[in-house]
């Protein structure tokens, strides 16, 4: 079975984010890491591509042709990746990278494609759908339970009351939420291995894609400005003169919490 798992690249979230004073987008000049979410999607991938006998193909927009975050998931246990980098997918919004992304992903002919279920870096949520959207796959979302049997993936779905049990036939797109499993760590000889394995590196002449259907011109959204959170407020004290409960009551019902 050929499983292709989504690996989104960031800004380490240790380091204070960075955004440009022009567009108000995220600086990412410095090394990219793993999105944590996506880990998730790359042990689920890997458990069920090695009890079907089959493999992982990563698949990953950065820019300047960065690896770093590529090569912790191939040392994983991936066995290749495909990299989509271009000085024209700057500014792309969720959409224009779905098209990237489902572009890249049609090349490996995949039996199943996983993603997290939003990256942390822009928590969007919208794009694994779109991608699914755009290759006319079914999609499953908020997995917490992945099984593929019989050409068909069988997902328990995480809901606010527990979880639907949904079945879809292959290929199919699903998306896992933080804890469906939990991700290895790479071994040294997965480390030294993860650099001798093929990353094939893409452009959008490459995808059939035009820049105008990316990047900035392509957006359909923009940021006009950032402005900082306002700092919380303190709360109000209740000192108990005998109608403490009173005033409780009262704020409950003016918050409509009653």
């Amino acid at each position: 079975m050929n499983v292709v798992v989504c690996a989104k690249q960031i800004p380490d979230p240790a380091n204070p984010g960075r955004l440009t004073s022009d567009t108000h987008t995220l600086v990412r000049d410095d090394k990219l890491i793993l999105d944590d979410s996506d880990a998730y999607g790359v042990e689920m991938g890997l458990q069920l591509a090695e009890a079907a006998g089959g493999e992982v193909t990563l698949v990953s927009m950065a820019p300047r042709g960065e690896v770093s975050g590529l090569r912790t998931a191939l040392a994983m246990g991936a066995a290749k990746a495909i990299l989509v980098s271009d000085d024209a997918l700057a500014g792309s919004d969720a959409l224009a990278t779905a098209k990237v992304l489902a572009a890249a992903i049609s090349r490996a002919e995949p039996d199943l494609v996983i993603a997290g279920t939003e990256s942390t870096d822009g928590y969007t949520g919208t794009l694994p759908v779109q991608v699914a959207e755009l290759l006319g796959l079914p999609a499953v979302t908020f997995a917490k339970k992945v099984a593929v049997a019989d050409g068909q993936v069988t997902v328990d779905r995480q809901t606010e009351a527990g979880y639907d049990e949904v079945t879809v036939p292959l290929p199919a797109v699903v998306t896992v939420t933080a804890g469906v499993v939990e991700p290895r760590y790479p071994s040294f000889k997965g480390i030294m291995g993860a650099r001798s394995k093929p990353v094939e590196q893409l452009s959008l002449a490459d995808l059939g894609l035009e820049p105008g259907q990316v990047g900035f011109s392509g957006a359909r959204q923009e940021v006009t400005s950032v402005v900082a959170a306002e700092a919380r407020q303190g709360g109000d004290v209740v000192v108990d003169e005998g109608d403490a409960y009173q005033r409780i009551v009262a704020f409950l019902e003016q918050v409509k919490v009653i």
